[in-house]
């Protein structure tokens, strides 16, 4: 193993001196990525506010943690929100529905 000053550069995420990492792997994917799973979507939901019941199904099955909560209802993040549906596709009221992104 070499010394944490001969370690390669390529994970600036880590501290060299205290990481674990093998200094011998790819460097590919090193540096963190800005884009968000919101930047990427083609739908998104939109919740029916009148409809919605808090029953927090949608909530449950995010697999982003992206439902939010407010006083009378749940409400999505749509920075973090990927769009994959299964809030709408759980939801027993049907108060989430998916529509295109705009462009």
């Amino acid at each position: 193993m070499t010394s944490p000053a001969n370690r390669h550069t390529a994970y600036p995420m880590f501290n060299p001196a205290a990481s674990q990492v093998p200094d011998d792997l790819c460097p590919i994917a090193t540096r963190i990525n800005p884009m968000l799973p919101g930047d990427w979507r083609s739908l998104r939901p939109m919740v029916d506010r009148d409809k919605c019941v808090k029953c927090a199904i949608c909530w449950l099955y995010c697999p982003v943690q992206c439902i939010e909560e407010k006083p009378a209802w749940f409400d999505i993040n749509l920075k973090t929100c990927k769009g994959c549906g299964i809030c709408a596709n759980e939801c027993p009221h049907r108060a989430i529905t998916m529509i295109e992104e705009a462009a």
